[in-house]
């Protein structure tokens, strides 16, 4: 019955938000001792999950061994990110700094000979021009970049490849974007930004739910009942989707594995 699959993936869904802390709190507190690291730095965008993953490694490490950067493109990404972004760091009392990336980014387009046709390689420069800016600052202090990536986001390769999917570790990495918002209300996370529309800033007007054509709603009911066992046919009639749609999420999955490992090397 439909109903019962809708009642097992939605029980599925639920997460005690404070064993979820807690058990998020010790990971980040041990990744960063193990590295024999001087604390994280983490690039926050504004968005939820960054919000999230600042929150719980103040709370892993204290403020002070915490870095929040804000790498907007100026003139695209929205301004309103930035001061969200700002605010976040403000109520956690960490180290904050804006880097405009604008003048990065179109100095590598006109060296690499720009194509305005060519959207995607054009977006993608952005994440991995965060990246390094990221990477330069975990260098320079001695300290692990903090991944901000979801469970929705990684089990069908939603990131930028050596892009916004390079960090050290990603404690979000477990939990399902419809989780991630659970815990962010947990921790006290501003509602507008709960409430905000996901994107990745990779042009202007760009949302996550847009360019995947999905609402991370119906994309998570999707995925744990995959991890439920159930087919595909089951999991659309009890969301209310077609078998196409369910199928699709399967194949950009299935398409997107490479991302999720490292560089295959030969038996020799």
């Amino acid at each position: 019955m439909p109903e019962d699959v809708l009642k097992r993936i939605t029980e599925a869904l639920k997460i005690d938000a404070g064993r979820v802390e807690r058990k998020l709190v010790t990971f980040i507190r041990k990744k960063v001792l193990e590295a024999e690291a001087g604390g994280v730095v983490i690039g926050l965008s504004g968005g939820i999950d960054s919000s999230v993953t600042a929150a719980l490694c103040v709370r892993a490490l204290g403020p002070k061994k915490v870095m929040g950067i804000s790498l907007p493109e100026i003139g695209v990404s929205d301004p309103s990110d930035v001061a969200d972004a700002r605010q976040v760091a403000d109520n956690l009392g960490v180290d904050f700094r804006v880097i405009d990336i604008a003048p990065v980014v179109k100095a590598m387009r006109e060296q690499l000979g720009f194509k305005p046709e060519a959207k995607l390689p054009n977006a993608n420069i952005l994440p991995r021009v965060r990246m390094v800016a990221l990477y330069y600052y975990a260098n320079l202090l001695n300290r692990l970049v903090a991944g901000c990536s979801n469970r929705s986001e990684l089990r069908i390769g939603y990131f930028t490849k050596y892009g916004d999917g390079a960090s050290d570790f990603a404690p979000l990495g477990s939990l399902y974007k419809t989780q991630v918002r659970e815990l962010a209300s947990h921790l006290g996370i501003p509602r507008q930004i709960i409430e905000k529309t996901p994107t990745a800033g990779l042009w202007r007007g760009q949302t996550d739910e847009g360019e995947l054509g999905i609402s991370y709603k119906d994309l998570d009911m999707i995925l744990v009942g995959l991890d439920l066992g159930f087919k595909p046919a089951a999991i659309a009639r009890a969301v209310g989707l077609s078998p196409g749609e369910v199928r699709s999420i399967l194949e950009r999955e299935r398409r997107n594995l490479h991302k999720l490992k490292p560089p295959e090397i030969p038996s020799l």
